[in-house]
């Protein structure tokens, strides 16, 4: 069995109250969990606070603890754990800035929007601003963004767990880039 329909049977066991499942998936899924977190940490700025420990725990947590999710497949756990990592890093950075007093947050430079990224640190509270936005333009790309750049799937997977073409997915991805260059730049 691959480690992909593992991941999945695992998934759909631990839904239905099987706690050795539950025990037998949090190996299988720690490792990608910790390189997703170290990623977005990496863009983070140097004295943050939060380590990748405690994001991927934290996320973790949130993610066994969702009773309202109809597990499906790997991608699709990854896709909601690169939600909940967003979501946990831009409540961390709210509070940092509320405690600097409405401490400024700088801009990201249009060399980081067109690397998307994967160089310089992130103003994970101008991204989310920026998410957010085009998610009222454009939902699917929005969701695309999220999936591809904070869970880390590919193109393939966003394809699988979306129910699209890999075509339509990589036009789509391509276009919320450069909107998001745009807005952010």
């Amino acid at each position: 069995m691959s480690d992909e329909t593992n991941i999945t049977q695992l998934l759909l066991d631990s839904q239905l109250g099987d706690k050795a499942a539950l025990d037998e998936l949090t190996p299988l899924v720690y490792a990608e969990l910790r390189r997703l977190a170290e990623s977005y940490l990496a863009h983070e700025r140097p004295d943050h606070t939060l380590q990748a420990t405690a994001l991927v725990h934290e996320a973790y947590m949130r993610l066994i603890d969702q009773t309202s999710v109809s597990w499906q497949n790997r991608a699709q756990f990854f896709g909601l754990a690169a939600k909940m990592m967003r979501r946990i890093l831009v409540n961390h950075a709210e509070a940092h800035h509320a405690a600097k007093r409405g401490g400024h947050a700088q801009k990201l430079s249009l060399d980081d929007a067109v690397s998307f990224f994967e160089e310089e640190q992130v103003d994970l509270l101008a991204l989310n601003e920026a998410l957010n936005r085009l998610a009222a333009l454009d939902e699917r790309q929005s969701e695309i963004i999220e999936l591809k750049f904070f869970g880390g799937l590919t193109i393939e997977e966003v394809s699988e767990m979306m129910s699209l073409s890999p075509a339509t997915v990589k036009r789509e991805w391509n276009m919320a880039k450069a909107w998001l260059l745009k807005e952010l730049s």
